[in-house]
């Protein structure tokens, strides 16, 4: 007969130490809960003096007391969260310095940035995701979201939905991002550097077409009437793909390109130079958003310069939208660009 051994009882658990209150800051402090809210809310329209708020805050420190978001939100009448969606493109340094500087911005205006993935739906569909976290603003890359997604975030309670893409959305403020500006400065460059037989990359990778057709289409209307030619030239991000591009170059009878962007540029460049390809003697390159590597290249890459909305203005613009819902929404071209030339055309 086997016996068991008979297991030690655990020891009894800690007892868990009650969520400190606003009442807690307030005895802790010596004020009134009235006081700790409107130092914890940074409430402007009641006056506290600077001693009061420094000892209601570090009172809240050392209980490790946070506002409640949800009974913040019930007061206000509306959630702080700003909810951005991650873009469904592949995105590059440019794109995250702007994000970045944009969450400082809206963290600065007392706004939580929430960011959702991409996984699921998209679109109008992906618009009832985003409703069901009850943001108070809805900030949307590129395109896919329609006049229905825009009404069914207003309907959850969005007081702004702002779009940073191509075109206008009906019911939403729009950031218009035209990259036909970019593809001209591109073709007008190198047509005034003396190339005439143009290549302009078009990426492979999923979502970049809404960027990638309008800088085609930029470089064509910037060669438009001249003797130029421009010949598209299809390119996934991979070093292979571009080993066979270079493979062919000479066949093609290129003597300049407008690659994209800064990191097909590199891609490329790198390729065509394993294959014995003069850059810029036999062929030109000039690159998009004045990336640090391109500047460390050798020869030193050509490019063009985007001017992207500064953070703060974009936060000021949701702040803005947050605090009057029923003004008409605005509309905003914010993307410029200048040729930055280098030694590679």
């Amino acid at each position: 007969m086997v016996q068991i051994p008979k297991t030690p009882a655990p020891p009894s658990p800690a007892p868990m130490r009650s969520v400190p209150t606003s009442a807690d800051v307030a005895r802790l402090a010596g004020v009134s809960r009235a006081t700790v809210s409107y130092v914890l809310n940074n409430t402007s329209a009641v006056r506290i003096s600077e001693p009061t708020r420094r000892r209601v805050h570090a009172a809240a420190k050392e209980l490790g007391y946070v506002p409640h978001a949800a009974a913040r939100s019930l007061r206000a009448g509306h959630s702080r969260m700003v909810l951005i969606p991650a873009p469904t493109f592949p995105v590059g340094p440019l794109y995250s310095r702007f994000l970045t500087d944009l969450q400082v911005a809206l963290g600065a205006l007392e706004y939580t940035v929430v960011q959702h993935g991409t996984g699921g739906p998209h679109g109008d569909d992906a618009a009832r995701a985003w409703a069901e976290l009850r943001p108070v603003a809805v900030l949307v890359p590129g395109s896919g979201l329609g006049p229905h997604g825009v009404a069914v975030l207003k309907r959850s309670g969005a007081r702004a939905v702002v779009t940073l893409g191509p075109e206008t959305i009906e019911g939403a403020h729009a950031l218009l991002m035209d990259h036909d500006v970019v593809g001209y400065s591109a073709g007008a460059h190198l047509y005034d550097r003396g190339r005439r037989r143009i290549g302009v990359v078009v990426p492979q990778e999923p979502g970049l077409e809404a960027f990638s057709a309008p800088r085609l289409d930029g470089v064509r209307h910037a060669l438009r009437g001249t003797d130029a030619t421009v010949t598209e030239l299809p390119l996934a991000h991979d070093e292979q793909d571009a080993a066979r591009l270079a493979a062919r170059w000479r066949t093609l009878g290129l003597d300049a390109v407008f690659t994209y962007n800064d990191e097909y540029a590199m891609l490329l460049m790198r390729a065509l130079q394993d294959e014995g390809i003069r850059i810029p003697e036999e062929t030109a390159v000039v690159g998009a958003d004045d990336l640090m590597l391109g500047r460390l290249l050798r020869p030193r890459l050509s490019t063009v310069h985007l001017e992207l909305p500064s953070g703060r203005e974009l936060a000021e613009l949701v702040d803005r939208a947050v605090r009057k819902p029923m003004t008409e929404p605005e509309t905003h071209k914010v993307l410029g660009a200048t040729l930055l030339h280098r030694d590679s055309s």
